[in-house]
């Protein structure tokens, strides 16, 4: 049986999401863009935790 780590598997998630809003986006020329921003977020969230597992981002007081 083979397994993969929550790490693996959340980026996996994460590029599979980003594939999605392509393909939204494709077929909805007018949400193009707005659906490839939505993808490079979560294409940039797994490279960030592919790169760094436990690493931190600092976010706003408001936040």
């Amino acid at each position: 049986m083979a397994s993969v780590t929550h790490t693996e598997l959340a980026i996996r998630l994460l590029r599979d999401a980003a594939g999605f809003f392509r393909n939204v986006g494709e077929q909805n020329p007018s949400m193009q863009a707005q659906m490839n921003d939505n993808a490079d977020v979560y294409e940039r969230v797994a490279e960030l935790i592919e790169q760094d597992p436990q690493g931190e981002i600092q976010l706003s007081k408001d936040d």
